[in-house]
């Protein structure tokens, strides 16, 4: 795929009301005839695929940028398709940042090509993590949800920030003193989540969920992690699957299990009753934010509030609190 050029006589803004006609992942697409967003100004567009990168965004560029996120709440990264507007969107960016180590498995082919197109920088925000950091998926792929790990969250906040600073230097003091404060705020995040795990006996400080998304979580905070289905959401649990995750809680009286907000709760709650049959009584501790985080303007909206809400939706359920 070769992307996009404009001309050297025509704008990257006006370029998208001629209406041509693109390669997009899966298929053709075709480009709008209206901006993406309107703006009153001409900050510079930072365009951010999962509401994680959003967030970490917003409170480090401030009011310096317009940040526009692709995916809202509920949303799964892993089965995304970039519609046509989408595609707009990330062409009208000068700056494009995403997870990058495949998290975005159905956009590749897009982003691809946004990164071709001579006018926007497109920067794979979790690759800055060093590689004897990262999990390995099988042999050759890299584990994406590394977001949960707070303390590679860190380095993931310091990359964007680079590509801020880059974007405009201009701004590059009060970015760096928004860096500071809030790569703090990761640090004291990271500290609150070790000591409120550690109150979970080791034996049941185990975290069962529907996709295995929480390994990072698990390496960090000492927490034994079950996925029933693998690493993407593509995958799907075979009843085997079920049948042996609930001898396992059957067998080790593991109190709670986890649904997921942007995954449907129908393996989860096939866990539960399949251990029940086995006599032993696992309750559904809660709603985790795996992919995705919460509503906008609230707590779980925002990174460190989705990350607060997981750890205390866990040890508390754990502990025999607040589970159903």
């Amino acid at each position: 795929m070769n992307g996009w050029k404009m001309s050297a006589t025509t704008s990257r803004r006006n370029f998208i009301g001629l209406g041509v006609t693109v390669i997009a992942a899966g298929g053709l697409s075709i480009w709008q005839t209206q901006k993406p967003h309107a703006r009153a100004d001409e900050r510079p567009i930072v365009t951010c695929t999962v509401g994680m990168i959003t967030d970490v965004a917003k409170n480090i560029g401030g009011d310096a940028f317009y940040i526009d996120g692709l995916m809202g709440p509920g949303v799964d990264p892993h089965l995304y398709k970039p519609s046509a507007g989408d595609i707009v969107r990330l062409g009208d960016a000068n700056l494009v940042l995403y997870g990058g180590l495949h998290l975005e498995g159905r956009m590749v082919e897009t982003l691809e090509s946004i990164h071709n197109n001579g006018t926007t920088v497109t920067i794979p925000v979790s690759e800055s993590i060093p590689v004897e950091q990262r999990l390995m998926v099988g042999a050759d792929a890299w584990d994406p949800h590394v977001w949960f790990d707070v303390s590679l969250w860190n380095i993931v906040a310091g990359r964007i920030a680079e590509g801020l600073r880059e974007t405009s230097p201009e701004e590059e003091g009060a970015i760096t003193e928004r860096e500071n404060i809030y790569r703090q705020k990761l640090v004291d995040l990271d500290d609150w989540v070790m000591e409120t795990l550690a109150t979970v006996p080791d034996e049941i400080r185990v975290l069962v969920t529907a996709h295995d998304a929480f390994n990072y979580f698990g390496r960090r905070y000492d927490v034994e992690v079950v996925g029933l289905q693998g690493l993407s959401t593509a995958t799907e649990a075979g009843a085997g699957d079920v049948q042996d995750l609930a001898q396992l809680l059957a067998d080790r009286k593991i109190p709670a299990i986890f649904v997921e907000s942007s995954i449907p709760p129908s393996t989860i709650e096939a866990v539960q009753a399949a251990t029940k049959a086995r006599g032993w009584d696992v309750k559904i501790g809660g709603q985790l934010y795996s992919d995705a985080m919460g509503e906008a303007g609230t707590p779980d909206g925002t990174y460190i509030g989705m990350i607060r809400h997981n750890v205390t939706t866990i040890t508390e359920a754990l502990l025999g609190e607040n589970a159903y």
